[in-house]
């Protein structure tokens, strides 16, 4: 596979990749221009048409503005942040893999993304000023990794993000895939179906269910406001061809930290055929502080779905221990010493007495 070959969305031509890009759009003020471009310097930048389409520039807390758009905030680093805030480097036994859990490992296959989180994680690593491209020889050395490491039943695509490559590419991937007998699932995670519906392609379709194995699409999404009709068509297309989907969201301040939106969201995936799965506790990456909740706020928004809202529109909190330990759910507890909490906040024995 040449390193090169990633696909350029139909879109990015009008991909706004810059703080004057932004303010000739009208998406920010001319006046926050100077400032911002101190933070697009640090931390990459792009916004696709479609999220762009979506912003209220006349709304200063946009949620959608606040995924996306810089902010002077982040040139201010919170004391516990860190550039690696879950570990990744301590578990990459070769270039491009992470392998933290006994039967699972990380493929990193590219660090691009069609779009950038203000919130990422990785945000050290990707966009162009981040990690070089996986080169050729390196990705025959993951790959390498994988196959001689028998415990790996799922390989997990991330990076940046797996679609923005080819067809072409994902496609020669799977085939190499399927010659591991070992490795049984594939899961991809992608913002794509979102931010550049379009991009989910025939191809792209057929891509990913060529070589044999079960393969999952985990998607990000953090708004309702995301799930367009057009984002809701790309993952029919995915969904139509027999890959099933999962849900990802980070919990963020000013973005989905109340139970409405929450619920709106946790629903949205639901009729948009994917299964809610997690709902991450924002890591500690620097220059994100602005964004985070605490660990109590979100227990307090679970226990707003709990009973409230259908059962299969409920994920699982986490939290990724930092320095590679790991995630762990978070949710709150019901079951005390001699008692449960039913969702109204009510007390009862348990086992019950006679």
């Amino acid at each position: 596979m040449a390193a090169s070959d990633t696909a350029v969305p139909q879109t990015s031509d009008r991909t706004l990749r810059s703080a004057a890009d932004l303010a000739c759009a009208g998406v920010i003020a001319p006046e926050r221009l100077p400032v911002l471009e101190q933070v697009a310097a640090r931390y990459a930048v792009a916004v696709t048409p479609a999220m762009a389409e979506l912003i209220d520039p006349a709304d200063p807390e946009d949620p959608i503005a606040r995924q996306f758009v810089p902010d002077a905030a982040e040139l201010a680093q919170r004391p516990g942040e860190r550039d690696d805030p879950v570990g990744d480097a301590a578990f990459s036994p070769v270039e491009g893999i992470v392998h933290r859990y006994p039967d699972r490992a990380l493929l990193k296959i590219t660090h691009t993304c069609a779009v950038y989180c203000r919130f990422c994680f990785r945000r050290e690593m990707v966009g162009p000023q981040g990690l070089r491209p996986l080169s050729g020889a390196a990705l025959d050395a993951a790959l390498g990794y994988v196959a001689r490491t028998p415990a790996i039943w799922e390989l997990i695509v991330t990076g940046g993000d797996p679609f923005v490559l080819s067809p072409r590419r994902i496609s020669e991937l799977m085939r190499r895939l399927a010659e591991i007998e070992h490795v049984k699932v594939v899961r991809f995670h992608t913002r794509l179906p979102v931010v550049d519906p379009d991009s989910v392609s025939p191809d792209l379709v057929q891509a990913l269910r060529g070589g044999g194995k079960a393969v999952f699409v985990a998607l990000h999404a953090n708004h309702p406001r995301e799930l367009t009709p057009a984002a809701r068509a790309a993952c029919a297309r995915l969904i139509d061809a027999g890959v099933p989907m999962v849900s990802q969201s980070v919990l963020l301040k000013g973005v989905n930290d109340d139970p409405q939106t929450l619920a709106e969201l946790m629903r949205a995936f639901v009729e948009t055929r994917i299964r809610p799965y997690y709902l991450h506790h924002p890591d500690y990456a620097p220059g994100t502080g602005h964004l985070r909740t605490t660990v109590a706020e979100g227990q307090a928004l679970m226990r707003a779905l709990r009973g409230r809202v259908s059962g299969l529109c409920q994920p699982t909190y986490v939290l990724d221990i930092p320095d590679g330990h790991g995630k762990v759910p978070i949710g709150p507890g019901y079951l005390g010493d001699g008692e449960v909490e039913d969702y109204r906040g009510g007390l009862h024995a348990y086992p019950p007495r006679t």
